[in-house]
């Protein structure tokens, strides 16, 4: 398999997926708003946005350039294909832990902050063990998926924004906005 069937492959996945998810964001976001939801950190939003997107490009970008058609996929067993191999399983781990925690919430998954004022929290699934299970599988994700591809800038630099987009800005916003409406 040529690098550029895996990039196109997997970039179209996501791609794939990711709409699916705003579709689906915004179908829970209408039924949460009806009920008498609030929605919080409206202005983030975009930083998010713009993250995910440059992740894919950069990448791809960085895929493509760092080893087009390299010499590594054709032997099995470098250092490097081996990493690609353990972040592709890694990528496939937090796509389960994705959707088991998007099914275990419901109307109540988002990609924005949104509460219903007296809804409770959900604790079933993987929120049982988790507090943040959804941002752990796409803290993976960003991680995982440049270097399955090589592109290890893109996963140092997109992890490094990510962690302090979740850490320093949505987590708080989403324990206030909790704490606000319990």
């Amino acid at each position: 398999m040529t690098m550029l069937t895996i990039l196109l492959c997997l970039a179209s996945v996501i791609v794939i997926q990711r709409l699916s998810e705003l579709y689906l964001a915004e179908r829970n976001r209408a039924h949460a708003l009806s009920r008498g939801g609030k929605e919080f950190g409206r202005e983030h939003y975009r930083a998010f946005v713009l993250l995910h997107s440059a992740w894919i490009v950069a990448w791809c970008v960085e895929g493509w350039y760092s080893v087009h058609d390299s010499e590594l996929w054709k032997h099995s067993y470098t250092l490097e294909s081996i990493c690609s191999y353990i972040c592709g399983l890694l990528f496939l781990a937090a796509q389960v832990l994705r959707y088991w925690a998007i099914v275990s919430l419901g109307y109540a998954w988002n990609t924005r902050v949104i509460v219903v004022p007296g809804e409770e929290r959900v604790c079933a699934g993987p929120y049982r063990y988790w507090k943040h299970p959804n941002y752990l599988a796409v803290a993976i994700e960003i991680a995982a998926v440049p270097m399955i591809v090589f592109a290890w800038k893109t996963a140092i630099v997109a992890s490094l924004v990510n962690a302090v987009l979740l850490l320093a800005i949505r987590i708080p916003i989403e324990e206030r906005a909790l704490q606000e409406l319990k």
